[in-house]
This record gives structure tokens, sequence and C-alpha cells, in this order.
């Protein structure tokens, strides 16, 4: 059985989709029932078994780490004023966190290059922050280490998407072994025509370490940056790599639309 312990939260991009507010509000920080979406992904982390969380930022990102650091201020203010019964509201995940910069905008896959050192051999969780899940037992990251514990395969969380949206999303090429697990034998990023599927990549992998070692030496693919769906397509012909498809309500923060309708939901 493989023990997941570690997880890579890439949020060092632009947040280009959500301009102009993110000129000065990192995406991740969206507020969602009075915590910041980045807050869900480290607890779905943390609900997953992950002890540790390596988050990668870039310098207009400093926010997310004021927010998972303590605020002895507040706490001391709270406390004097007798409202020590909100110190609970400011409690975070019971995971280590660590951070580390992307010093370019080179895309996903370069970001989680970053987390290198910081996984070491060990197989690792990402979770991408656009994407957020209700789910009302297992989370997405769960069920995909579960899977992975009882086939040592990489997995890959899957969603089953109309045909005209394939092109926002890595698609992949599969055969199914039961109505929610897929063994992937191929993967293309944002298809333009004749996608393999309409099983696309949603943002929940558990990789196995070798993915680093092919992102060191893949050229740049679409929008002349490192993918991620890119390195993942080499790694399939090294190693098994199955998808489970994802039962639980997902939405994309990146989309104006889902933004509010998650925002009402946990209102």
């Amino acid at each position: 059985m493989v023990k997941v312990r570690k997880a890579i939260i890439p949020a060092a991009g632009y947040g280009t989709r959500s301009l102009p507010i993110t000129k000065v509000l990192p995406k991740e920080m969206f507020p969602i029932g009075g915590k910041p979406a980045i807050h869900y992904i480290v607890e779905e982390a943390a609900a997953a078994g992950i002890e540790e969380v390596l988050i990668v930022i870039s310098r207009n990102k400093n926010m997310i780490m004021d927010y998972f650091d303590r605020s002895l201020e507040l706490e001391s203010f709270l406390e004097k004023k007798n409202k020590s019964h909100l110190l609970e509201k400011t409690e975070i995940p019971n995971v280590k966190i660590f951070y580390t910069r992307q010093p370019f905008a080179m895309g996903l896959g370069d970001a989680i290059l970053q987390g290198k050192e910081f996984a070491g051999d060990e197989t690792f969780a990402v979770l991408l922050p656009d994407d957020i899940f209700l789910y009302d037992q297992k989370s997405p990251l769960t069920e995909l280490i579960e899977q992975c514990n009882s086939t040592t395969s990489n997995v890959l969380a899957l969603k089953k998407v109309p045909s005209e949206a394939l092109t926002k999303y890595g698609v992949v090429k599969e055969t199914a072994l039961s109505s929610n697990v897929h063994r992937i034998t191929g993967i293309v990023e944002k298809p333009k025509k004749n996608p393999p599927s309409d099983l696309a990549v949603i943002g929940r992998y558990v990789l196995s370490p070798r993915i680093f070692s092919i992102l060191e030496h893949i050229n740049p693919g679409i929008g002349n940056e490192i993918q991620l769906t890119d390195a993942i397509a080499e790694l399939i012909k090294k190693q098994s790599c199955l998808g489970k498809v994802i039962s639980s309500e997902r939405f994309d923060i990146g989309v104006a639309d889902e933004y509010v309708a998650l925002v009402q939901r946990l209102h």
C-alpha cells in the first residue's frame, strides 16, 4: 500500500480569468462562506490524511501565507474583549504548510516541478485551487488515494464533460474497468477536434515522483508553457495510470457563474 502524505497546491497563477479583481486579490482568497477558497482545498487535503502541504506561490500571493499564519495581535484582542469564543474561527486545518515561489509563469507543469525536493521519492497529491467540490462523506482526494492504495497506480480525477466544453480540458483516451474507474492510455491537452473521449481531467491527481524527471526535460506545449498534461502523457508510457470519475459536485471558481453558485450554496 502506498502512503500518500504530501500534497502540492499550485497557487502562483495570475488569475486572468477573474480580472480585474485578481489585480489585488488572489483568486485563492476569494471568500466563500466566510473562508477563502484555498481554506477548503487545504481542508480537503487534511481530511484525506495528508500531513504536509506545499503551496506554490508567486511574489504577489503573500496574502495566502498571512492567512495560514497565526495572528497574535488578533488573538490578544479577542481575549481582552472577552471574545475568546471567536478564536475557533481563526483555526486552520491541522497540516504542516510549506511555501515555495514559482519565479516565472511557465505553466502548471513548471509549478508542480517546484515541489520536486518537497515530494522527494514519495507518491504525492496535487490539488488545483480553482476546483472546489461539495461532498458528503469522501472527498475526491480521498477517493483517489484509496484507488492508488489498491492498485499502486497514478490516479487522475475525471468528470464527463459536454462535447462543446472539451476544448478547455485535458481529455483522456481510456478503457473502462468499471462504471467509474478507467485505465488511461492517452491524454490530450485542450483538443481542438476529435477528442479521444468525453472524460476530462479535473483538479485532483495522485502522481508518482517519476513525473518530476519528465517535467525537467519536456518541451513547452500549448501557450509555450510546461504542461502537466504533456508530462502525464509521457508518464503513462512508463507506469500504470487510472482515472476515477468523481461524483461530487464541482465548482470552478474561475468561472463567475460557478463561483456565485458556490457562494450561494455555502452562504
